[in-house]
């Protein structure tokens, strides 16, 4: 009896010191980056490397004190990777990284139901202006100022698949740096890769869209999972 108790506290023990010594299960993505915009509510993007065209997009709510994962969805990235968003060139098929507030959202469709954002309806005079030489440089226009080019820009009807619905990407979008890009969105899935956006499927865009809250503060950050264009830098 006694042999079997001593060799029951060995084990015991030895229990103790394993649990002690593992690792602690690692900490949400969110937990681990520089800065998340202020707000209780956060879009994370994430691709695996610059050169990457999918990735993962997970959408996350803050409660009490924790970052909590709401959904998440497999994501599409621009047709030549990603690029570092204070670099990036316009017309080069890259999306920008960093972190970015979500000024509204728009779509084709009617906004789904329990969708409390700001959203905007697209019609047939909705244009997104893309010309570097025009006053309304990344922004919605209606209908399109005489100053913004159509071929520079995006006619927003013209595209129902991925316009259905959609959320804008602050990216460059409050004091505009011409050259640098305009219509970055977050937006429904097309046939591929993106020209720049980040596309999800659009069961995914909806459940986003029901989520988000203005009051909440929502921001995206878009980033590698290493690397100079890390997400965690943000």
């Amino acid at each position: 009896m006694r042999t079997s108790a001593v060799a029951g506290a060995l084990a015991s023990a030895s229990l103790l010191v394993l649990g002690a010594a593992a690792p602690n299960p690692v900490a949400p993505l969110p937990a681990r980056m520089v800065d998340t915009g202020g707000g209780t509510q956060l879009i994370t993007a994430v691709a695996p490397a610059k050169s990457s065209t999918t990735g993962t997009l997970t959408w996350w709510d803050r409660r009490n004190g924790r970052w909590v994962k709401a959904g998440s969805a497999s994501a599409r990235f621009g047709a030549k990777g990603l690029v570092e968003g204070a670099s990036r060139k316009q017309n080069t098929n890259t999306t920008p990284t960093g972190l970015y507030d979500l000024p509204f959202a728009f779509g084709i469709k009617g906004a789904p139901s329990g969708t409390t954002y700001k959203y905007r309806p697209v019609h047939a005079t909705s244009w997104w202006c893309e010309d570097n030489a025009s006053r309304s440089y990344n922004r919605w226009t209606e209908p399109r100022p005489s100053d913004c080019r159509a071929s520079e820009s995006e006619r927003l009807g013209a595209y129902p698949t991925q316009y259905a619905y959609a959320l804008v990407i602050g990216f460059n979008y409050q004091q505009p740096v011409r050259g640098r890009g305009a219509g970055i969105f977050l937006h429904v899935n097309g046939r591929a890769a993106t020209a720049g956006c980040v596309s999800v499927p659009e069961d995914a865009m909806r459940r986003i869209l029901q989520w988000a809250e203005p009051g909440k503060k929502p921001h995206v950050a878009i980033g590698t999972v290493d690397g100079a264009t890390a997400l965690t830098r943000y």
